[in-house]
């Protein structure tokens, strides 16, 4: 409408399209909202990034490792819909093979191993080859004495696997584990959201974890617990401030600074 009576092309708006925010409902100029690491310059509400969005303002430069092993339907599952085609609905979606990267990353002159889940493929849940990638880039890191950094968002363990995916909780601790009594640094990032069987599991075991602000971490939601107890919980109840305030995490870091933040902790624990 705006076209027939202005002869104006949405396009030629000055400014470019409007993003919302879904914490205070300010409009935001997307181009903005891009500039300022897609963060609201309103209520400092994180925006999810994705994976090749959080390497570029995180790394200096990034190689990923361990690609093309591949997730299957070994149990032949079926809810909506099968196993087989979320996953090619997933695959489709993200152009990823699984919830996970993981590959050498730099910062400045120091060399770390990196892992980020993916929520937009299948909420970044835990099966088989998200816990695969995982135990080898620690071993990876254990072997070439380099500090591990792994950014948690998942909404936890995948269903569609059943104990193929329970598994991976054992698997990638033990892996950690071993990392750890070679004295390795593993630093745990956790987004939002961060919960289920990844946060039962590897997520919660860093010598260091720091959060974003606002992050929702725990193992079941809030709404579960409260149908559970039969009670309102506090404000803002596992969010990462609050865990932050009860000494469950180590700092809330503002994704602006999150990669000096890293940088810092590698060399001032020798990596």
């Amino acid at each position: 409408m705006l076209e027939k009576f202005f002869n104006v092309k949405k396009k030629e708006i000055p400014g470019g399209l409007w993003t919302k925010c879904p914490n205070c409902n300010n409009a935001i100029y997307t181009r903005e909202l891009n500039d300022n690491l897609k963060v609201c310059h309103h209520c400092n509400y994180h925006f999810r990034l994705s994976v090749q969005e959080r390497i570029d303002i995180t790394f200096d430069s990034f190689e990923e490792m361990f690609s093309g092993i591949l997730p299957v339907d070994s149990l032949n599952f079926v809810d909506t819909m099968p196993y087989s085609e979320r996953l090619k609905e997933a695959q489709s979606k993200t152009l990823k093979e699984e919830a996970i990267i993981v590959g050498e990353g730099t910062i400045g002159d120091r060399r770390m191993a990196v892992g980020i889940l993916d929520f937009d493929f299948i909420g970044g849940s835990m099966g088989s080859v998200v816990g695969e990638k995982i135990f080898r880039i620690t071993n990876y890191a254990r072997e070439k004495k380099l500090a591990l950094v792994l950014f948690s968002s998942s909404g936890g363990a995948r269903m569609q696997e059943g104990m193929l995916s329970l598994m991976q909780m054992a698997k990638t601790a033990m892996a950690i584990g071993k990392y750890k009594e070679n004295k390795g640094l593993y630093i745990s990032v956790l987004l939002h959201p961060t919960t289920g069987g990844v946060s039962a599991s590897f997520a919660m075991l860093g010598d260091v974890i720091i959060a974003e602000p606002g992050a929702l971490i725990g193992f079941a939601g809030p709404r579960v617990i409260e149908q559970t107890i039969r009670q309102k919980l506090p404000q803002g109840f596992q969010r990462s401030e609050y865990l932050l305030e009860h000494g469950m995490i180590d700092a809330v870091i503002e994704r602006k600074t999150i990669k000096e933040t890293l940088k810092k902790l590698v060399i001032w624990h020798g990596y």
